[in-house]
């Protein structure tokens, strides 16, 4: 099994420091320089650098993530040229913004000169601080479409919001109010979704969760050090080093199989992320139980990953996920629920 860490990247990263939101898209614009994007024969170096990420800092890389991600979803479009219509270039920041909720939405219209979308949008993270994003529209008649934009303050405008969760409280993710923005479009309808690309993207989430949760796990390490040898402890901890083990081959094996083309990437995406999160949660309560309340109280990196894990696991969606990965496992053993 390849070690999902980059110890060269991580000698670089600040851990366990104060959260700057510049710094962390200097460190977004660096990386996607270096092209690791999923199904291009890489994709074990893209899993790699975020679960990096997550052992540095979960804020960090959830800055990250989204930006390498839209790099990701430009190239599966094939964009061009007309890129450079709302301003990007290799200095570009980027979002991505695909989420619903009730009573927001963002309408897409086409012309003769070009397309523009109206509305809110829920769920944009640093809106106010990105400089472009991935976002989906709707097309009147013909489903969800993802646009390339500027994040034109002319043509967008940051809802106030109130963060009241500790977990990644320096990343602001709330609506925007979208006012004629021109807009480049990727792919036709439907077509952000249905791309092996959004399936692999869940993966990469997956992998910042297994970096956080990898701290918990060095953590417990330096505990176990500083201490004579406790079986109820020890016994822990060999629970925790076995989740990560299933973990860590888990992201292993989806590297392997995107790069090979897998068949399913959605059913390959779900049975990964359910075993990543499940292992995460063991990870996180099984080191509050070994280590007891002093470092929750009295280490601020260490309190901050608990809230910040706790509100990034929530991209999994718990029995729901389990569900449509039911749905999909008997759907490929050739079970017809009909």
């Amino acid at each position: 099994m390849r070690t999902l860490i980059d110890q060269r990247l991580r000698s670089r990263l600040p851990e366990g420091g104060c959260f700057e939101v510049s710094a962390a898209l200097a460190v977004a614009t660096e990386l996607s320089d270096l092209q690791y994007r999923p199904g291009d024969g890489r994709t074990h170096e893209y899993l790699s650098t975020l679960a990096t990420l997550g052992l540095a800092d979960a804020s960090l890389a959830r800055v990250v993530e989204p930006h390498l991600d839209a790099h990701a979803i430009l190239r599966q479009a094939g964009v061009g040229p007309e890129i450079t219509a709302i301003g990007a270039d290799r200095g570009s920041t980027w979002g991505v913004y695909a989420a619903h909720a009730p009573g927001m939405g963002l309408t897409a219209i086409g012309d003769q000169h070009g397309w523009t979308l109206t509305g809110t949008k829920p769920w944009c993270s640093l809106a106010g601080q990105l400089s472009h994003a991935v976002i989906t529209a709707e097309v009147a008649g013909r489903g969800q479409q993802a646009f390339a934009v500027r994040l034109d303050p002319e043509h967008v405008s940051v809802v106030p919001t109130r963060w009241v969760s500790r977990g990644l409280a320096g990343i602001p993710s709330g609506p925007i109010e979208v006012r004629e923005l021109p807009a480049v479009p990727l792919g036709h309808p439907g077509w952000y979704v249905q791309r092996p690309g959004f399936a692999w993207g869940g993966i990469g989430v997956a992998a910042v969760w297994y970096g956080i949760a990898l701290a918990f796990r060095e953590r417990m390490v330096s505990r176990l050090a500083e201490r004579a040898a406790d079986p109820i402890a020890l016994a822990q901890f060999g629970g925790v080093d076995e989740g990560m083990f299933s973990a860590a081959t888990g992201l292993d094996h989806a590297a392997e199989a995107i790069d090979a083309g897998a068949a399913d990437p959605m059913l390959l995406a779900q049975r990964v992320r359910a075993t990543v999160a499940r292992v995460c949660e063991h990870v996180m309560l099984t080191a509050g139980h070994l280590l007891g309340p002093g470092p929750l109280v009295g280490e601020e990196p260490y309190a901050r990953r608990v809230a910040d894990l706790g509100v990034y696991l929530r991209q999994h969606h718990g029995q729901r996920d389990l569900a449509h990965l039911g749905e999909l496992a008997a759907a490929a053993a050739g079970y017809d629920h009909d």
